[in-house]
């Protein structure tokens, strides 16, 4: 597998399911990871799971059906 140690992924819907569990699996290699989120209490959650792991993460709640929102994560 490619060394993905100190790259950083953006997660939309990071905060649950399959995105959250993309989270442990890219913190766990070394990754830096962005979780983006339209629910801020599931986000807050998952940012403190995943910053437990020892990974450098942060969480930008969004809602990815809208344009600047979008543009702001990016």
């Amino acid at each position: 597998m490619q060394d993905l140690k100190g790259k950083t992924a953006v997660i939309t819907g990071g905060a649950s399911g399959i995105g959250l569990a993309s989270a442990r699996a890219m913190a766990a290699e070394g990754m830096r990871v962005v979780l983006a989120d339209i629910e801020q209490a599931a986000l807050d959650t998952a940012v403190a799971e995943i910053a437990s792991l020892g990974a450098e993460v942060i969480g930008i709640q969004t809602d990815v059906g809208e344009l600047d929102q979008v543009q702001h994560l990016a």
